[in-house]
């Protein structure tokens, strides 16, 4: 199942930041989320665990490829096969 990362998303203030960040980053590990850091009611800043940061990063290095998105116009463009179709070739 797809999940939007707004869901994961979670507040604290600086305060709370500064005092215990890894405790923090070891929660956001946990429950698969991150943290906007508050000043004023203002974001500052963002806490993002190391794996969804790599995942991140995976994703942007791999969108920034010109090949790579030609692939995905070229297979978006390609004509669409039903699950039936698909059915009936295997048997």
């Amino acid at each position: 199942m797809i999940q939007q990362i707004i869901n994961d998303e979670k507040f604290t203030n600086i305060q709370k930041a500064q005092a215990g960040l890894t405790r923090l980053l070891i929660n956001a590990e946990k429950t698969a989320s991150f943290y906007t850091v508050m000043r004023n009611d203002k974001p500052v800043g963002t806490l993002i665990p190391r794996k969804m940061w790599e995942s991140l990063m995976e994703d942007l290095e791999a969108l920034s490829s010109p090949n790579y998105r030609k692939f995905i116009v070229e297979s978006r463009a390609d004509k669409r096969v039903t699950a039936d179709q698909i059915r009936k070739l295997t048997k």
